[in-house]
C-alpha cells in the first residue's frame, strides 16, 4: 500500500477557486481502480493549509494516476493556487490489525 501526503499552502485570494478545481480530481482519482482513498482535508489552526491524503494499492496504480488527465491537468495548473512549494510525503505502509 502507498500513502501519500501533499500538503497545498493555498493564497487566500484563490481558496475557492483552489477548492474548486480540486472537486473533478478528487471525484475521478476516488473513482480509479487501484484507489483506496482520496481525500482533502482542511488544516486545523493553520490557514488555507490543506492536505489531500491519498492511499493507493501499490506503486503501479500511483503511477497511473500520476498519468492520468485529471491528475496532470490539475498539476500543471497548481503553482497558481499556491504561496509555497508544493510539500509531497510518499510512504510505504501496511493495514495492521487493531486488538
Amino acid at each position: 500500500m502507498i500513502i501519500i501526503h501533499a500538503t497545498f499552502q493555498v493564497n487566500p485570494a484563490k481558496e475557492e477557486t483552489f477548492l474548486n478545481a480540486m472537486k473533478p480530481l478528487v471525484e475521478a482519482s476516488q473513482a480509479e481502480e487501484g484507489n483506496i482513498a482520496y481525500d482533502l482535508h482542511k488544516a486545523v489552526g493553520r490557514d488555507n493549509v490543506y492536505t489531500m491524503v491519498e492511499v493507493w494499492r501499490d506503486q503501479e496504480a500511483t503511477a497511473i494516476h500520476n498519468k492520468s488527465e485529471h491528475f496532470t491537468k490539475f498539476a500543471a495548473s497548481a503553482s497558481e493556487y499556491l504561496t509555497a512549494p508544493l510539500e509531497i510525503k510518499a510512504f510505504a505502509g501496511e493495514e495492521l490489525p487493531l486488538s
